[in-house]
């Protein structure tokens, strides 16, 4: 997968779905063992964002409509509903992805999809990110701050929030919309490639320069990547919960230790699920054939972490919360009762027409 106007392999992060892509396959298809490797991820791939994609749209869907349409508008449901909405828009674009790698990294689907996929990604990736930043944000305020929380802390202010956020994200994601593009690939013109072209130089500009400003824009946004959408978040998250955790110790409010394996829980969650990604963004900078049997194997497990934070966040943020748990029982056993109910009404009435049926024949 080669940008256009030279042979230097772009970003393998493919639309946020294979962080791998059909290039390693291109480069290195004379090798048997790499090319079974390859497949074997691929496959592993498919399975995990499967997976991923039927998890997080049901975990994120009954949060929407829990917290939508069941639960009083407060600034914690706001939160929540944000950022399930984000979530669930971030898993729902996965079968896309699944049907990419299972068509050997074939792109049927045209430039504009292949830009909106990658920017919708991106865009509630950094939601998402954000979003749990402002709810840790949130939660150290109500403790540090219960006055000036009581008197401001409103659902106003949290819709305003929450779509700052919104736009912060957008502002992030553009870049990606700029740099995706769709070329056909190298080695058979009947498969086409949706990925990044770092190549702004002017055109007719010499080799060297060209491949000079495509490392520039590829680390600019692996770093930019890194620093806006992990260590600026992690960081604000870790410092918010410590600074709950000394406020509470001092006050001597905890009575049990669940606050603290909650509190570590998050952060350890967001840790493992996002470092790891990072971490081969990195590596893939400076991408060698001696990385290259690492990257396989790494990337796309990394890549699957981070598609899981969105399944485990319903479950960190929202089920865990015994007022969430408790009207989700009361608006599952309402479905059921009623579909019960409905049943029982048919199976009298079918009854009764049947009752009647009987009576007019032995009548006539």
């Amino acid at each position: 997968m080669a940008v256009k106007g030279t042979s230097l392999p772009t970003t393998s992060w493919s639309d946020y779905s294979s962080a791998y892509s059909g290039e390693y396959e291109e480069n290195y298809e004379d090798d048997a063992q790499q090319k079974v490797l390859l497949k074997s991820m691929h496959v592993l791939s498919m399975v995990i964002y499967s997976i991923a994609f039927v998890l997080g749209v049901t975990g994120n869907g009954l949060v929407i409509f829990i917290t939508g349409f069941r639960m009083k508008r407060t600034v914690s449901t706001i939160w929540f509903l944000n950022l399930a909405v984000a979530d669930f828009i971030f898993t729902f674009f996965l079968p896309l992805s699944v049907a990419y790698i299972a068509m050997g990294f074939h792109w049927p689907f045209g430039l504009a999809l292949c830009k909106i996929n990658t920017a919708m990604a991106f865009l509630n990736l950094y939601a998402s990110v954000y979003l749990l930043m402002v709810i840790s944000i949130d939660r150290c305020i109500s403790v540090t701050l219960p006055v000036w929380a009581q008197n401001y802390r409103t659902p106003r202010l949290a819709l305003l929030v929450a779509l700052a956020v919104w736009v912060l994200a957008l502002v992030l994601c553009s870049p990606y919309l700029y740099f995706r593009y769709t070329d056909h690939s190298p080695n058979n013109k009947d498969i086409i490639h949706c990925y990044y072209n770092f190549n702004t130089a002017p055109e007719g500009a010499p080799k060297e320069e060209i491949h000079r400003i495509i490392n520039i824009n590829h680390r600019a946004m692996a770093i930019s990547r890194f620093i806006l959408g992990f260590l600026i978040p992690f960081a604000v998250i870790v410092c918010c919960y410590g600074a709950i955790l000394v406020r509470l110790r001092r006050g001597h409010k905890i009575r049990s230790n669940k606050p603290f394996k909650v509190i570590a829980i998050v952060i350890i969650s967001f840790f493992l699920c996002w470092f790891p990604y990072h971490v081969f963004s990195f590596l893939e900078l400076h991408h060698t054939q001696s990385l290259h049997t690492a990257l396989i194997i790494g990337f796309p497990l990394a890549t699957s972490l981070a598609f899981i934070n969105s399944c485990l966040n319903p479950i960190l943020y929202v089920f865990m919360g015994h007022e969430f748990k408790e009207k989700l029982r009361r608006s599952l056993f309402s479905a059921f009762e009623r579909a019960f109910n409905e049943d029982a009404t048919n199976t009298t009435t079918n009854t009764k027409d049947k009752s009647t049926m009987e009576m007019e024949s032995l009548a006539t």
